[in-house]
């Protein structure tokens, strides 16, 4: 397996309820099955999931989506994972953790069922993320994974509707929760759920949730589980230094400590190439780009929410139909953001960092950093969006006198130097003058109307990088 579990079908029998909140499991109507049907040759230094007697509808899942070779991350879990041993592993998005913490906690469950008839939204694993999207995507991937094998999970995150998510949660037995924080700390609250019977926590993105200021209430909720020698905990996080160790010897102990080299950004598949560029011209290059290319999907990174909209509604004006997507819009409009762009029939999306981790959406052709990021580590975030799974992608730079300063450090944290040239010289034609549409995103114009000015973004103030929580 190279890659995690497509979010494209992530039900495949299954069943999402209640506004993608909901997964029913072991729902996939099949002919009779086993993994003795599923014959995958050996390969010298390769772990393949037919090595690890895995459950029968464990090995199902991961047959339809042929994934035959563990990566690096799964290979070095799986084996602790499935002893029920503690661990702490660094690994980046993208490596397919989700689904090396999914395929263990499945196997576990069918290997060792319930002893007793189980209370009512009392889980037996706990997943905490710090962004909705984040748990909306591990949610997706049990879907997948988890098709054949009989249990329930819900998302329970900040955004929606308060008393629907609460129903789902109450709405019978209960086995997996994928929360952010601030929404499952509510419920706790209101005795809407109990966790003394988690069997297994996973904390994902722990550096993130670091960042974001979440540590106190992941503390408050670890304080409702069992004690630490009573359950399993698997924590990952894209670096493990000694703020991210500190948080796992308290949570868990005597954790297996796992590094998976970070993913290779040089890959074949992965086209990386800086054009410098001034700030007055990136809003004509980036337009002239994705007029040349109205079939590609392309993911445009900014670094505030304000931006976000202006690059967004500028690029509207000017005859291009796109969506933007930051913390600042209401939860049922980033996921249906998110979903048409899933579903290709979005096209172009300018987003904050709030997409840049934990996002799986297939042929994203483009990521374009229209702004440097600020820190290096997002860069290698932002264009893991492309190039995933072998398919063909580029990753373009606009490095401005404001921002190019970046550079240096980016390269020092990629391990290469990053190419630059110049972009084509029809990359600066002018943006064409159109009329403003209000409400209404236009078609690509057939032909380029008489030039007159670039529509460019709206001026906005500087401001520093906001943060992007979204756990309700």
């Amino acid at each position: 397996m190279d890659r995690p579990p497509r979010s494209e079908s992530p039900h495949a029998g299954g069943g999402m309820v209640g506004g993608l909140q909901t997964v029913v499991l072991g729902k996939a109507a099949t002919e009779p099955w086993t993994a003795a049907e599923w014959v995958v040759p050996p390969e010298p230094g390769k772990l393949r999931f037919a090595d690890m007697d895995l459950p029968d509808p464990v090995v199902h899942a991961v047959a339809d989506l042929d994934f035959k070779y563990c990566t690096p991350i799964q290979a070095m879990v799986l084996p602790h994972a499935l002893k029920g041993l503690n661990v702490a592993g660094r690994a980046q998005t993208g490596t397919g953790k989700t689904a090396a913490f999914l395929v263990s906690i499945f196997t576990q469950w069918m290997k060792n069922p319930r002893c007793m008839v189980p209370l009512a939204a009392s889980p037996r694993a706990l997943v905490i993320a710090p962004t909705r999207e984040l748990v909306l995507q591990i949610l997706k991937d049990a879907g997948v994974l988890g098709k054949y094998c009989p249990f329930r999970g819900v998302a329970v995150f900040g955004g929606m509707d308060y008393q629907r998510q609460r129903l789902d949660v109450q709405d019978g037995v209960l086995d997996l929760v994928v929360a952010t924080p601030g929404r499952l700390l509510d419920y706790l609250g209101q005795k809407v759920l109990r966790l003394d019977m988690v069997e297994t926590l996973i904390i994902d993105e722990a550096d993130r949730m670091l960042d974001m200021g979440f540590i106190p209430d992941v503390k408050r909720i670890i304080r409702h589980l069992p004690p630490r020698e009573r359950r399993q905990t698997l924590l990952f996080s894209a670096t493990l230094d000694e703020s991210v160790m500190r948080l796992a010897s308290e949570w868990m102990p005597d954790p297996v400590v796992l590094h998976a080299e970070p993913e290779k950004m040089t890959a074949d598949s992965l086209e990386q190439v800086v054009w410098p560029v001034t700030s007055a011209e990136k809003f004509t290059v980036l337009y002239n780009l994705i007029r040349r290319s109205p079939e590609e999907r392309i993911l445009v990174f900014v670094n505030r929410r304000d931006e976000a909209e202006s690059v967004g509604r500028a690029l509207r004006r000017a005859g291009i139909s796109c969506d933007y997507l930051s913390g600042d819009l209401d939860q049922r409009v980033r996921l249906r953001v998110l979903e048409s762009f899933r579903g290709a029939t979005t096209k172009v999306v300018v987003a904050t960092d709030v997409a840049g981790r934990g996002l799986h959406i297939a042929d994203i052709r483009y990521v374009v950093n229209y702004d440097l990021p600020y820190e290096a580590d997002d860069y290698v975030h932002r264009i893991g969006r492309t190039g995933r799974a072998g398919a063909v992608g580029t990753a373009i730079a606009f490095a401005c006198e404001d921002e190019s300063f970046i550079l240096p450090e980016i390269e020092k944290s990629m391990g290469c130097a990053l190419r630059y040239e110049q972009p084509d010289p029809t990359m600066f034609e002018p943006v064409p003058d159109r009329p403003v549409r209000v409400g209404v995103k236009p078609e690509p114009p057939a032909a380029e109307a008489p030039v007159t000015q670039d529509p460019g973004p709206e001026s906005t103030p500087a401001s520093d990088k906001p943060s992007e929580p979204s756990a309700g």
